[in-house]
């Protein structure tokens, strides 16, 4: 499949047309989607109609945008009017929303075709997509091992060439971790540089959305489309989407880079040695590399624990079987809710609201959610201290290969450890990309992770452009 922006390219210049790309797009879909399980739904009819409109305003001599033609896949976590929006969950399950996240609007804005809602872990809970109500999402790469999560259904859209672009959202490493496991580039924005309106909430002040791609280049493209304020999220950051495809080429000529020691100690030797190789890679291209140890990172996966659970049983209350959703009928309104979120919830959504109605309790509120607030506070001065030092950090993505289904389906705890190197940036609320560098154990793509501070999307994904073209790939 041809890259984003080649393709935005062909439609505008009548080369091709929205149609066109959009039934290459299906025919794609059409041939694995039963082997991968990486579209919940299809909107075929939808984006016949939003390929129609591209094409007819091309037709008119008018430019469609800078994703002229382009399909899209959709975490099915946000919201599309009129389009089933499960979150992988069986209390959502058959719900359309009445309206659209401004992403949506955005992307149809600029052309983009969306082809679809994709798997995901139950409302985001997860690092392989396995807990996902409609079963798992496999690896395009090797379909006996795991996507990753929670957008591992929008990671292998991309990976599988079903589409070149998709949208995820990460709130402990949800786009990163999968994008790092399926050997495509995903990034997270700064906290509040993408809007979240109509991103269904699962902890409200971790969550953002962002580009999943093939390409560096693509990623920035369709990240300056989805930037930019938005009035109805009031945690928008106020002020227009940063110019970012206008700096790939900018390189890391005397800039210096600091390598953390928490962010890979502990991951697989293969993945050390692919971050060294990705720091020489920076050395050659005129760059000063230097060692740092940032202590406070090995308390983010306990801070993130207490924080995001607390949030999602605050978030999650909202399902009642009362407004919408899943409704179990029983004798009367406390057994109905009851009954209803015992039928609706999975195992890990449930443990997770358990975890935070706990840390939120009385006598216990201090002891375990102030303390995480304190932790992340700790976290976000240790970052700024870094940032006085270097321009930008570096480490492992994850700290091992893709691993196989079920391998850690009955171990949280092993599981949580996948998202061990990207929460940190989570809880600081600051931007960082993971870019596919070198390949590991059964040939299975390495990520090398950019952590840069709040706003500095343009500098990591030059830096990342400069891996990219290190790497062999153009």
């Amino acid at each position: 499949m041809k890259t984003a922006v080649q393709i935005a390219s062909d439609v505008q210049r009548g080369a091709s047309s929205a149609d066109e790309q959009l039934s290459l797009s299906l025919e794609a879909v059409r041939a694995r989607n039963e082997e991968l399980h990486v579209f919940l739904y299809v909107d075929e009819d939808g984006a016949r109609e939003a390929a129609a409109r591209v094409d007819d305003v091309i037709a008119k001599g008018d430019n469609a945008g800078p994703l002229a033609g382009v399909p899209i896949a959709i975490k099915d976590n946000v919201c599309q009017r009129g389009v089933p929006t499960t979150c992988g969950s069986k209390i959502l399950q058959g719900w359309r929303p009445p309206y659209s996240a401004t992403v949506i609007d955005r992307l149809l804005a600029a052309g983009a075709v969306p082809v679809g809602k994709t798997n995901l872990d139950e409302f985001a809970m997860g690092s392989s997509t396995e807990n996902s109500a409609f079963g798992p999402t496999r690896n395009p790469l090797c379909p006996s091992r795991v996507p990753g999560g929670s957008s591992g259904g929008s990671a292998a859209a991309v990976a599988a060439d079903m589409t070149p672009l998709a949208i995820g959202s990460d709130t402990g490493g949800s786009i990163r971790q999968p994008a790092a496991l399926c050997g495509i580039v995903g990034m997270k924005p700064t906290y509040g540089l993408v809007s979240r309106y109509g991103l269904i909430a699962f902890s409200s002040s971790l969550d953002q959305i962002g580009p999943f791609a093939k390409t560096v280049t693509d990623a920035a493209t369709l990240l300056e489309v989805l930037a930019g304020h938005d009035p109805m999220d009031s945690t928008s950051l106020p002020e227009p989407s940063p110019s970012l495809v206008a700096h790939l080429n900018d390189g890391v000529a005397g800039k210096r880079i600091g390598v953390v020691t928490e962010l890979i100690e502990g991951a697989d030797d293969e993945i050390v040695n692919e971050v060294r190789r990705a720091l020489q890679a920076f050395r050659d291209a005129g760059a000063t590399v230097v060692e740092l140890s940032i202590p406070e990172l090995r308390l983010g996966l306990s801070a993130y624990y207490l924080i995001a659970p607390a949030e999602a049983s605050s978030n999650l209350a909202r399902y009642d079987g009362v407004r919408y959703g899943l409704r179990v009928d029983a004798a009367d309104v406390t057994a109905m809710n009851e009954a209803t979120r015992t039928a609706g919830f999975g195992d890990e959504v449930k443990r997770r609201i358990m975890l935070g109605t706990y840390a939120l309790s009385a006598g216990y509120y201090d002891a375990y959610y102030g303390q995480a607030l304190k932790v992340r506070t700790q976290m976000i001065d240790a970052f700024a201290r870094a940032y006085r030092e270097v321009d930008f950090l570096v480490g492992a993505t994850t700290p091992t290969v893709a691993f196989a289904i079920g391998e850690k389906a009955s171990n949280p705890m092993a599981m949580y450890l996948s998202d061990v190197f990207t929460i940190p940036t989570n809880l600081a609320g600051e931007a960082a990309i993971t870019v596919p560098f070198g390949t590991g154990e059964a040939d299975l793509p390495i990520g090398v992770q950019l952590l840069g501070p709040g706003r500095s999307e343009a500098q990591l994904l030059s830096a990342a452009r400069v891996l990219e073209l290190a790497d062999g790939r153009p």
